[in-house]
């Protein structure tokens, strides 16, 4: 090949490549060429993932919530080749759709009591379940038989169940809840504080009261209010906030709340606020061309379904293997399989997309280092690399 037409060709590719960065840069679809995902545990597989949680102590163990009811167990390691059964209480579980086993958290205390909690779904009536569990001596497994009840909410529809519990700074217990389903709120529970449906409540655990397995913080924002409404409630008017978690430097409060048919969101959850559902979806008025939003919560991020159509919150990355990525917000898209970070300190920036891949993203998860880890629906458990 003659030098003229190597030149060429050169020139050809260095021409292709700039048009594919302005391109990449102009749907600000920033792709990070030297991050890409992999299977952290190659070895094991999962039937439909949905939670992802460690212990709050050295043993380095991880536990995965199957959707269906049952909790598996294995050591923190990538070439780990099987699982334990740490909890099945499938026969319990109402599974199917948005339904089934949503949630587990570890009590702060956990070392000491053995004390876990779990949210799932049960049937006739359909309604939300958070019971508390205890495990056996060994702590290899947890007793089947120790479940208590802490609170049930009756759910009207089969989707928008939320169903991430994770507990706070503040030792208390956080529980994510969805509208009721159907579509567009048709019952206006997002707005309702005489509902829990449409919240994020926040109870005590540790003590509980003459009627409930819990008690009411006295700083909770309509603690011992006299206009009937729940007192549980820590915020509202969200319509299914999919994943949530707390930074561990900040303390903020980060949700993924699915949208209707046009924009997901980003919320900060602070007391007593309300993020607008069903009056706005995002920052748009719902199903109008002006509303009143006067006291609403905006989000601090948002994209249209252009670009997805489903969000899947994450977490605030605080591990130290991706140094790029610390101090950004991950989460990702259920449906289209995107991934974005949003730079905590510059929310005004927007969100940027870090990759797109082939995976119905379905949750996020961090281990006892802070590391971040990604579920998906083909059954397998991903990280960054």
């Amino acid at each position: 090949m003659s030098t003229k037409r190597k030149s060429i060709i050169v020139i050809i590719l260095l021409i292709s490549t700039l048009f594919f960065i302005k391109f990449a840069i102009d749907r600000r679809e920033v792709y990070n060429f030297d991050l890409r995902i992999e299977k952290a545990f190659p070895n094991i597989e999962f039937d439909k993932p949905v939670d992802f949680q460690s212990t709050p102590d050295d043993s380095d163990l991880i536990f995965v919530v199957e959707q269906a009811g049952i909790i598996k167990v294995f050591q923190n390691n990538p070439k780990v080749s099987s699982t334990s059964i740490f909890l099945d209480i499938s026969n319990r579980v109402e599974s199917g759709g948005e339904k089934g086993m949503l949630g587990l958290a570890f009590h702060p205390n956990y070392t000491r009591n053995g004390l876990f909690f779990v949210y799932y779904m049960v049937d006739n009536p359909l309604r939300s379940r958070v019971s508390s569990f205890v495990v056996y001596a060994d702590r290899s497994e947890a007793n089947q038989n120790s479940e208590k009840i802490i609170l049930e909410i009756s759910q009207p529809y089969s989707n928008h169940n939320g169903g991430q519990i994770i507990f706070g700074d503040d030792g208390y217990l956080y529980i994510g809840l969805g509208d009721g389903g159907s579509g567009g709120d048709p019952e206006n529970n997002g707005q309702d504080l005489t509902t829990l449906l449409g919240t994020i409540l926040r109870i005590d655990v540790d003590n509980v009261s003459d009627s409930r397995n819990y008690s009411i913080p006295n700083d909770n924002p309509y603690y011992s209010n006299t206009n009937g409404y729940k007192e549980e409630i820590y915020a509202y008017g969200l319509r299914n906030p999919w994943r949530m978690s707390f930074d561990i430097e900040t303390g903020n409060l980060w949700v993924g709340d699915v949208g209707q048919n046009k924009i997901e969101e980003v919320d900060i959850i602070e007391s007593g606020k309300n993020y607008g559902w069903n009056t706005m979806e995002g920052s748009s008025c719902y199903n109008a061309n002006t509303c009143e939003t006067t006291g609403l919560e905006l989000p601090v991020a948002e994209y249209d379904h252009s670009l997805g159509i489903s969000i899947t919150g994450g977490y605030v990355y605080r591990g130290s293997i991706h140094e790029s990525l610390v101090g950004n917000y991950i989460f990702g898209d259920y449906g289209t399989g995107r991934i974005w970070k949003l730079d905590i300190n510059n929310l005004t920036g927007g969100i940027i997309q870090l990759m797109k891949v082939n995976l119905n993203i379905v949750s996020f998860g961090t281990d006892n280092m802070n590391e971040l880890y990604i579920l998906a629906f083909d059954g397998f458990i991903y990280k960054f690399v």
